[in-house]
């Protein structure tokens, strides 16, 4: 009997535009040492896009209990049902990608999930021993945990916000809709320009 679309078992897999649950990762993220060679080689590779680069910015957070600043910048593309994230930081001050990653090394850094509990889900971690390492000072509550030794990666938290969740699902039908056009796209105040390489 041949198989139809109506006996065509649905893949659950594709579940949805946006993560839901205080566990369920939505973002994967990466160290790297050259963003847009690492945007093109993606592109061309998995065929992903569009690339939405940030400006290169002063980060100010807070690290192993003391205050510093770095100057990074970063990448984002959907996936499917899950975000790939790129992070290039330009210096060599101390932070929670150049612990793992020196200058010049890369690789997986960090899993991301979305809390609406953020102070439960911080001591659900910390109960745990998975010690907070750092926390993003901003508009947005965002914190890693060591879990590394366990898991391979960081878990990186944010607090539930409606606006984020919006530009999360923005860029996610940005990426769904994608026709191939302008695959690495350099975020301005106006919108996007192209590389000039």
């Amino acid at each position: 009997m041949s198989e139809t679309a109506a006996t065509r078992p649905v893949n659950r897999f594709y579940q949805g535009a946006a993560p839901t649950g205080d566990y369920r990762f939505f973002q994967i993220a990466w160290v790297v040492d050259d963003l847009m060679a690492t945007c093109r080689r993606w592109g061309q590779v998995y065929g992903v896009g569009p690339f939405h680069v940030m400006p290169m910015r002063t980060h100010t957070v807070t690290y192993r209990g003391q205050e510093t600043k770095f100057d990074m910048r970063l990448a984002v593309v959907q996936s499917g049902p899950v975000q790939l994230e790129f992070i290039q930081q330009a210096d060599d001050m101390p932070s929670v990608y150049r612990e793992i990653y020196p200058p010049g090394q890369g690789g997986v850094h960090h899993m991301c999930t979305i809390t609406r509990d953020f102070d439960g889900t911080r001591a659900h971690y910390e109960r745990l021993g998975y010690p907070s390492i750092a926390q993003a000072q901003g508009a947005m509550r965002v914190e890693y945990f060591d879990t590394q030794k366990d898991f391979g990666f960081i878990t990186e938290l944010v607090e539930h916000n409606e606006a984020f969740i919006g530009h999360l699902e923005n860029h996610a039908r940005i990426c769904a809709e994608w026709d191939g056009k302008d695959p690495i796209r350099l975020l301005t105040r106006d919108g996007y320009r192209l590389p000039e390489d």
